[in-house]
């Protein structure tokens, strides 16, 4: 059997990617003299006070303020600190563009296909900002999602994380218990929901069972409810309930909190095998930075 690559990009392909560019930033300025990948990847780990400034100056993070301190306690795990001092907002650097380049495009298993701009995408975040904002959301506030993959989760997302709120979710083929399991620990001011979803060609109703959810769910303010089977869905059978086009504000100017480099961004979970879910709390500037090393130079 052959040890030879199925492929390897061309010279002229490395020569002009973002992880060729981000060495040739750092090699002999920040860094040693760097050469090769497996060079660039020793530095970074015996180095990270140095390669994760490197990587927030090549990529532009967007930040208010300057950290003071790139990291402390770094043997503390938990307990070492990123970026003390920095502020900066998650939204407002996904947010960067406010241009027709296509932002968001999804397709749905029905073959329906949605495009937003990244113009389009700054108008709904800020007019959904604008709602949660007058129901008083900001930081240490949690909003979440009992969505399928559609652009609204990725809307509301924002919008949370703009006003400094923690954004946490969970599928939509949870049963009650499963979703009371996770919602339940952080009770959220504000839900979004559908009317259902589909899955392998089948409608598949949500509203009994966030009906069922709201029923032991403390702490829920506001429904908001994303007709996602029936464009005519009614929110009148949930508590606290309006349709999503009924929410949103008229207001258009976004505005972005900005937030300490570890302030809560997402509250995923685990699995639940061994008892109740567990939170698991991600910061911002932490996702960011992981998000802008991934997408840029590992899949450029």
């Amino acid at each position: 059997m052959s040890d030879a690559p199925l492929w390897q990009p061309s010279p002229e392909r490395i020569e002009r990617a973002q992880l060729t560019r981000f060495m040739q930033a750092v090699s002999g300025v920040l860094a040693p003299t760097l050469h090769d990948w497996d060079e660039l990847w020793r530095w970074s780990v015996q180095h990270p006070e140095h390669f994760w400034p490197a990587l927030w100056k090549f990529c532009a993070v967007k930040s208010s303020r300057r950290w003071d301190v790139v990291l402390s306690r770094p043997e503390a795990m938990p307990g070492a600190q990123w970026f003390s001092g920095a502020r900066l907002n998650f939204a407002e650097n996904l947010l960067h563009f406010d241009d027709e380049q296509p932002a968001l495009v999804w397709r749905g298993e029905d073959g329906r296909r949605r495009v937003h701009t990244y113009a389009q995408l700054h108008r709904e975040v800020a007019r959904l900002a604008g709602a949660l904002r007058a129901l008083g959301v900001g930081p240490g506030d949690r909003v979440a999602g009992f969505l399928p993959n559609c652009p609204e989760a990725v809307i509301a997302m924002l919008a949370a994380a703009s006003l400094g709120a923690t954004w946490s979710s969970c599928s939509p083929d949870f049963g009650i218990q499963g979703v009371l399991d996770r919602f339940g620990q952080i009770r959220p001011k504000v839900l979004f929901t559908t009317d259902g979803y589909r899955y392998n060609g089948k409608r598949i109703d949500s509203i009994e069972r966030i009906r069922g959810v709201l029923e032991q769910l403390d702490g829920v303010e506001r429904v908001v409810l994303v007709p996602f089977l029936d464009p005519h869905a009614d929110a009148s059978s949930l508590p606290h309930a309006l349709r999503w086009d009924d929410f949103l504000s008229a207001e258009t100017t976004l505005e972005f909190a900005q937030l300490p480099f570890d302030h809560p961004l997402y509250i995923l979970y685990s699995s639940g095998t061994t008892g109740v879910p567990k939170c698991i709390v991600h910061g911002a500037g932490g996702t960011l930075l992981q998000h802008l090393k991934e997408h840029r130079l590992h899949t450029d």
